[in-house]
């Protein structure tokens, strides 16, 4: 792969990227972080990519772990205050699902946004976070149950 065509497959993963790591970190400046080392560290093991059709769930899988890692190494809790960076949602209605959303475990939030958000099957989610496509179902279906409950 030329450089020039992962810079076009990366541009074209951005908004991906973004929405991902932010479900994940809800914080503007990790998030940055976590997306800039899942490039570096993509363009750096670019040769491990065995088909160029499964880049994005490969850049994915990768962003993923470099925010997992993130996390494991916070010391420190957030606070609602520090979301100030994200973006001003306008409907009662669509804070609320953020709201329920965030309270998700992360293991069910990830599982929620790449279905939901970003239209990823459950196959793709399966190799993405390398767990059984069962896991995934089930995690999407607990899920959803946990936000019905916290939307009553």
């Amino acid at each position: 792969m030329t450089k020039e065509k992962f810079t076009e497959l990366v541009l074209e993963s951005e908004s991906t990227l973004y929405r991902v790591s932010m479900s994940m970190l809800k914080n503007e400046t990790d998030c940055e972080d976590a997306v800039q080392s899942a490039i570096l560290a993509a363009y750096e093991k670019l040769d491990t990519l065995k088909k160029e059709e499964f880049f994005k769930t490969w850049l994915v899988r990768i962003l993923i772990n470099a925010c997992n890692k993130q996390l494991r190494a916070r010391t420190r809790t957030i606070s609602l205050s520090e979301y100030t960076d994200t973006p001003v949602i306008s409907h009662d209605r669509d804070i609320d699902v953020k709201l329920a959303l965030e309270q998700l475990p992360v293991k069910i939030r990830e599982v929620i946004v790449l279905f939901y958000m970003e239209d990823f099957s459950v196959k793709e989610i399966s190799c993405i976070l390398k767990i059984p496509s069962g896991t995934v179902k089930s995690r999407l279906s607990k899920g959803r149950k946990l936000l019905e409950i916290s939307m009553e």
